[in-house]
């Protein structure tokens, strides 16, 4: 069964909720009160849901540790996740020393970048190497998720180089709509998009300065 991307992009929003829950020492949850915490409608969350299967009783809600393990086994959580990271600029730095991936299990294990100046560079327990290794490093160390924040005028071609590599999976910081072959999967990630479609809100519900 073909199940849409955007029911895919809200189970990790489902799973953060249930793990602050269960933090907190919370039991059972209804689709209610998980639907007030994250905006979306209990009937949504139920529709979501059904996808996977049956993981509450009418009337009783959800027990949240079970539905925790059930979605974190669904969207892969329960193992670890190698990734490389492509590009050590300002963003990839900032990228590199972010301490949330490892908890929910992605590490960062290489590192490359294209200038002479941080090319050798240590950045926490890696060294960064030049791009120009990138596909004979990954030939003899594969990895599962690339992470591309290089100028985009270069990212194609990394990203090329992480298909051919065998990458299937990955995170594009920049700005170009990249292309990729059927079976990888690529997510952008674009501030200035998003602040955009914001300014189209902002100019409707501000009147414009004189």
């Amino acid at each position: 069964m073909e199940i849409p991307p955007v029911v895919i992009d809200r189970l990790p929003l489902y799973a953060r909720a249930l793990d602050m829950l269960d933090r907190e020492g919370r039991q059972v949850v209804s689709s209610q009160e998980l639907g007030a915490r994250l905006g979306v409608t209990p009937a949504q969350i139920r529709k979501d849901l059904s996808y996977f299967g049956r993981f509450g009783k009418q009337g009783r809600g959800y027990t949240v540790r079970r539905l925790l393990d059930e979605l974190r086994q669904i969207l892969g959580l329960d193992r670890q996740w190698r990734m490389v990271l492509v590009g050590v600029g300002r963003l990839g730095r900032a990228i590199l020393g972010y301490e949330g991936f490892a908890p929910q299990g992605f590490r960062i294990v290489d590192a490359f970048d294209a200038s002479p100046k941080t090319v050798g560079q240590q950045m926490g327990n890696l060294v960064v190497k030049d791009v120009e290794d990138l596909e004979s490093a990954l030939s003899q160390d594969r990895v599962d998720i690339g992470i591309v924040a290089v100028p985009a005028e270069t990212a194609q071609q990394v990203i090329d180089s992480l298909v051919k590599c065998g990458v299937r999976s990955i995170l594009n910081y920049a700005p170009i709509a990249a292309q990729v072959p059927r079976g990888v999967h690529i997510k952008r990630i674009d501030p200035v998009l998003a602040l955009q479609s914001m300014t189209y809100h902002l100019k409707r519900d501000v009147p414009a300065a004189k």
